[in-house]
């Protein structure tokens, strides 16, 4: 009775919407109907990403999975690999399923299914180990595309945790999922699990709900008169100046001196990330022999343009991308050059940059660990707060949104590495770097891994966006539009420095700076994602609502009694308030 009260109020939960900061701290949970998804304010959010004594109810009841909270016992179920499945109780009267394993990874329970080619699938299930913690992977055998990996979640015992994770049906088919642990000491259990299949169409709608609800904004503008009286009849006119969303792209050393470049860039972009020019292998290619001149003059041109620059990066956790000479280095001696380094750059560009990505790539590579000791990240990111205190401090990897099957940066690994630097130093400012460099994304695990870092309650960047694919141009609108239609993403910035004998793995334009295909989607995006102009008059009242984009605008209004204009800048984020009301006298 406990466990059921406990469920319908964590339903309870998950039905009701709740709106606080919307940036930061709102998790997507679609339905199949576009009015059921729900928003969760962070409170809600710990519920699904925190461990718990007891599962909450599966989303969307189950959906395609039979017998998901295990009421008709073993129903539905089967074995996978061998070992042994059984029903279990907990005290509190709720019905689970566990896994008695033997001497093979994958040795656990599984349920068929049958997927549609071209679905977008949400899968989720409440897991528990018997001892200690472990991994746990979901895994769909699939009869044409193999072993597709779904998801991943660090189970502990004693509580259940939440695995979250997605995949898009590539062929219609019969499939089977199951859970895999390298770990086959343990016993797992597992509950409340869910199968969920939207279509492209549905997925679509959803992303453009989510957009309405957090990128925009309703705004009321009521024209007076010098005696605060309202004037009928004015004339509105709103043009937007300046997008509130970040959406940048990297550049090289190449624009310094290239016109065409500047006046490509410039026009389009807000904030940037220097390819290679703030790395320390190109400030200090040889010991001693600092230079800066490239990235002077690149900070320069950004700040003249009023765009912002995220610093990458301090130091790089990756041997291959630490000189040879930093690598020569006896340890006492190392740590003297990396503390050279971190005050040389970070003092040079502090309150010029933004961001750092401070130890680049520190989920995957551990080079500074192993020769400096295991809190070697965590000291180097309570140094660099120290050093720039507005600054966000990025922890910054790749494959957590590409791909599912790097289980060295799973979200839940990325996350360990996050609580571990801040539980070490006093760090506010902590971010979540998410490069992304996709092959053939798969929105649906994308989506389930910002769900699940969104839990962080950080600002969560895709700092390093491209697609290498030849269906390149329609992968890239697919994942820019996935990511800023999440309401946990602050910024994106895309990795196509331009170079005329080409680019890194995406170029946007050519070497005339006419538009790729990949150009065309961004220019297509950043159109889409701003206000037209606005030019109305204000009703009886002397009122005028618009719903517009976040960012700032012009508004100049005119009234036939007055031979004079007024001019005002506004400016609308996810902290303005839909019930203000922006008086202008005319």
């Amino acid at each position: 009775m406990i466990v059921s009260l406990l469920k319908l109020f964590l339903l309870f939960l998950s039905a009701t919407i709740f709106i606080g900061n919307l940036v930061t701290s709102i998790s997507y949970d679609y339905s199949t109907s576009i009015e059921a998804r729900t928003l969760f304010d962070s409170d809600e959010i710990n519920i699904f990403f925190h461990c718990l004594a007891e599962p909450p109810r599966p989303q969307y009841g189950g959906g395609i999975v039979r017998n998901p909270e295990f009421n008709d016992g073993l129903k539905g179920w089967s074995v996978f690999g061998y070992g042994q499945i059984a029903e279990r109780t907990s005290g509190t009267g709720n019905r689970f399923l566990a896994t008695d394993r033997r001497s093979l990874s994958h040795q656990s329970m599984s349920q068929k299914v049958y997927l549609q080619r071209g679905m977008l699938y949400t899968f989720s299930a409440w897991l528990q180990v018997d001892q200690g913690n472990t991994t746990v992977t979901a895994i769909f055998k699939t009869a044409k595309d193999g072993f597709v990996h779904v998801g991943a979640v660090e189970a502990r015992s004693g509580c259940w945790s939440m695995l979250k994770g997605g995949l898009t049906a590539k062929s219609s088919g019969p499939a089977e999922f199951y859970f895999e642990s390298n770990n086959t000491s343990v016993k797992i259990w597992v509950d409340s699990v869910s199968l969920q299949p939207f279509t492209e169409d549905q997925w679509r709608a959803h992303q453009e709900e989510s957009i309405n609800k957090v990128r925009k904004k309703t705004v009321a503008i009521q024209a007076v008169d010098a005696n605060g009286h309202a004037l009928p009849g004015a004339s509105v006119s709103i043009k937007q100046k300046r997008s509130g969303f970040p959406l940048g792209c990297a550049i090289a050393n190449t624009i310094l001196e290239n016109k065409a470049y500047q006046s490509w860039f410039t026009s389009r972009f807000t904030v940037t990330t220097f390819e290679n020019e703030m790395k320390w292998y190109a400030n200090e290619r040889e010991q001693g022999k600092e230079q800066y001149a490239d990235a002077d003059a690149m900070v320069a041109f950004a700040k003249q343009h009023g765009i912002a620059v995220r610093g990458h990066n301090v130091v790089w956790n990756d041997p291959q991308d630490v000189q040879s000479w930093v690598r020569s280095l006896p340890r006492k001696q190392l740590r003297r050059a990396v503390n050279r380094r971190f005050n040389s750059v970070m003092r040079r560009y502090r309150g010029r940059v933004v961001a750092w990505d401070v130890v680049n790539e520190s989920v995957h590579f551990s080079y500074f660990e192993s020769r400096l000791g295991q809190n070697a990240s965590s000291v180097f990111y309570k140094r660099a707060h120290q050093l720039d205190l507005n600054a966000l401090m990025f922890l910054n990897d790749f494959n957590t949104l590409e791909v599912p099957v790097d289980g060295n940066v799973t979200p839940a690994k990325y996350l360990q590495k996050l609580r571990q630097i801040q539980s070490f130093g006093n760090v506010p400012r902590m971010a979540i770097g998410l490069e992304g460099h996709f092959g053939t994304p798969d929105i649906a695990y994308m989506r389930s891994a910002l769900d699940k870092l969104a839990g962080a309650n950080v600002p969560i960047w895709l700092t390093e966006v491209d697609v290498a694919h030849p269906n390149q141009s329609k992968y890239l609108e697919e994942v820019l539009r996935e990511a800023y239609s999440h309401p946990a993403v602050q910024g994106i910035v895309i990795w196509g420095a331009w170079h005329p004998e080409g680019c890194w793995r995406m170029c946007l334009t050519d070497n005339n700076f006419k538009n790729l295909p990949a150009g065309d989607v961004v220019d297509k995006l950043i159109f889409e994602w701003r206000s037209a102009n606005v030019a109305a008059t204000t009703d009886a009242d002397g009122l005028l609502r618009a719903e517009l984009f976040h960012g700032e605008y012009k508004i100049t209004i005119t009234h036939p009694s007055s031979n004079s204009s007024s001019v005002q800048s506004l400016t609308v984020d996810s902290a303005s308030q839909n019930t203000n009301v922006l008086r202008v006298m005319v």
